[in-house]
């Protein structure tokens, strides 16, 4: 029962952070859909599987700290914009990391480094390769393949071959290559999600 409740306020904690900044309450099901595919496909245990699904949802809860008008800014942030929403990885971090619960730990983690990327040219802390935790290599994936997907205040959705096209060039740079050759060897089942 505490634990059914501690799942709910963690999903709802994540949905409020996403609706302050207008995207559809359906990209947090869907990244938590997507990330739990990419764990049990790249071998993690099930129950760990299932707990980067429940905290996944997290990802951008320090948006919750970022002002309005440059959450819903359309088109694109000045130099000062960008670096204050880039800070939202590390506030999400700094409210979650006191936690003692393995699913607020793992909601910490995932806050903090979904924007890394494989070649150490991410943020907030500019790891590299398997420096950065798979609970954040696996959400990045998640997370950039719904948002592209999407349409945003600030974008059009793009098509599919565009994103596939990205996925394979940022293969090795952006995103850890084992996940998007995962990525492509089941794709029938993240465009299951998708619909």
């Amino acid at each position: 029962e505490i634990e059914e409740t501690q799942r709910e306020v963690v999903f709802t904690m994540g949905a409020i952070g996403e609706s302050r900044s207008k995207e559809t309450g359906n990209h947090v099901k869907r990244v938590a859909e997507y990330s739990k595919v990419f764990a049990l496909y790249y071998g993690l245990a099930k129950e760990e599987a299932e707990m980067l699904k429940q905290a996944s949802p997290m990802h951008d809860i320090g948006k919750v700290a970022i002002p309005d008008s440059i959450l819903n800014k359309p088109g694109r942030f000045d130099e000062e914009e960008r670096k204050i929403m880039n800070t939202h990885s590390q506030l999400g971090y700094d409210m979650l990391k006191y936690s003692k619960r393995p699913l607020l730990k793992c909601a910490a983690t995932v806050a903090y480094e979904h924007h890394e990327k494989w070649d150490g040219t991410g943020y907030p802390r500019g790891l590299k390769g398997e420096d950065i935790h798979i609970y954040g290599r696996i959400t990045a994936m998640a997370d950039v393949f719904d948002a592209l997907g999407s349409d945003r205040c600030y974008k059009k959705s793009w098509d599919d071959e565009k994103i596939f096209n990205l996925f394979k060039e940022e293969r090795g740079k952006h995103f850890d290559p084992k996940l998007v050759d995962i990525f492509f060897e089941h794709l029938d089942e993240f465009l299951e999600i998708r619909e």
